[in-house]
């Protein structure tokens, strides 16, 4: 990864749910093709970690990593999958030593003042802010941006292709993660050029 943040690699990632472990492939190619290379593979699924394996073998210009990663052991597991970055949707000390220590750069959530001042003491300055939507929204990211202008989110949880721009208008964010470019009907479908023109229309979401 050309930079160490995860933040910068795009204006949106995708948070992806992977079922059927055959979709994962072309999947990630209509993302990376429709210039989404941060792809979120969230440990939801049964298939999660195989198919973080096959993106990471099998998709060279995609940058894949764990999303959900709650434990020690997630950690591990995704790190030895392939991941090359790791989203959390909360923190704990354990889970923030685990994902300091993997080696890859990581997104811990928080939703809270507190969450992020004790994350910023623990050196941590990139963040994701989740549920987005529910816990405040860009009013509440803007007013983090006055009293800690160090710390920097992907916010992550409801955000729409109507609502990214806001977010991507504030300077504390970096990126926003979502899942509208995989509508259930087209991963059913297998339509993976509907993807990939959503994916394209993602990317286009610039400051």
């Amino acid at each position: 990864m050309a930079s160490d943040s995860v933040l910068d690699l795009a204006p949106v990632v995708p948070v992806v749910v992977i079922d059927d472990l055959a979709d994962a492939v072309p999947l990630a190619r209509a993302l990376v093709a429709g210039g989404l290379r941060a792809i979120e593979v969230t440990l939801r699924t049964p298939a999660a970690l195989d198919a973080i394996r096959a993106v990471a073998d099998e998709v060279p210009d995609a940058v894949v990593g764990a999303g959900t990663v709650i434990s020690a052991r997630n950690v591990e597991d995704s790190v030895a999958a392939g991941a090359r970055f790791l989203v959390s949707p909360g923190w704990t000390e354990a889970l923030l030593d685990a994902m300091k220590g993997s080696g890859v750069p990581f997104l811990p959530g928080v939703s809270t003042t507190s969450e992020v001042v004790a994350l910023l003491e623990r050196g941590v300055h990139e963040m994701k802010f989740f549920p987005a939507e529910a816990a405040g929204g860009t009013a509440y990211l803007k007013s983090l941006a006055g009293p800690l202008p160090q710390a920097r989110f992907c916010p992550t949880g409801g955000i729409t292709p109507a609502s990214a721009p806001g977010y991507l208008a504030l300077k504390n964010v970096g990126c926003v993660g979502g899942s509208w470019m995989l509508p259930a009907d087209a991963v059913a479908a297998k339509d993976w050029a509907r993807v990939e023109k959503l994916a394209r229309e993602a990317a286009g979401l610039r400051r």
